[in-house]
C-alpha cells in the first residue's frame, strides 16, 4: 500500500507532463486556436501554460516543492477551463458538447489538485522528504 500514493503521484503528474510536452511540440496549432478564442498573445500563452504545466506535473511527479506545484496546477486549469473550454457560449451543439467535455475534464483534475492540498508535505517517497531528512541530519 505504501507505493501507491507514488504510483498515483508518477501517474497524475505524468498527465500533466504528458500536456507540457504537447504545448512545447505543437505551439503554432495551440496558438492558432487559443487566438480564435480570443487570447491575447497566443503563443506566448501557449508557452507560458506549457511551463505551468511542467512545473506542477515535475513538482507532483517529485514530491518537491509540493504547494508551488499545485499551485501551477490551479494557475493553469482555472483560467484553460472558463477561456478555452466556455461552452456555454458556443451556440453549434455538437461543438458544446465537445467544450463542455474538455470543461468538464479539466474540472476533474482541479478537484484532484484541491484535495491534494489537503495532505501534509513532505509526501512520502518524496525529494521533499529527502530535503527535510538532510536539513535535519545537517542540524544534528
Amino acid at each position: 500500500m505504501e507505493y501507491l500514493f507514488p504510483l498515483g503521484r508518477l501517474i497524475f503528474g505524468g498527465f500533466f507532463v504528458n500536456a507540457a510536452y504537447n504545448h512545447f511540440t505543437n505551439v503554432g496549432m495551440m496558438a492558432g486556436y487559443s487566438a480564435s478564442k480570443g487570447v491575447p498573445a497566443p503563443k506566448l500563452a501557449v508557452v507560458g501554460s506549457g511551463l505551468l504545466l511542467l512545473a506542477g506535473g515535475l513538482g507532483v511527479i517529485l514530491g518537491f516543492q509540493v504547494q508551488w506545484a499545485l499551485l501551477c496546477l490551479v494557475l493553469f486549469l482555472v483560467p484553460t477551463s472558463f477561456i478555452m473550454h466556455a461552452y456555454w457560449k458556443v451556440t453549434d451543439p455538437m461543438a458544446r458538447m465537445g467544450e463542455r467535455g474538455n470543461f468538464q475534464k479539466n474540472m476533474a483534475p482541479l478537484g484532484a489538485v484541491l484535495m491534494l492540498y489537503s495532505l501534509a508535505t513532505p509526501w512520502a517517497m518524496s525529494l521533499g522528504q529527502c530535503a527535510d531528512a538532510a536539513a535535519a541530519a545537517a542540524l544534528r
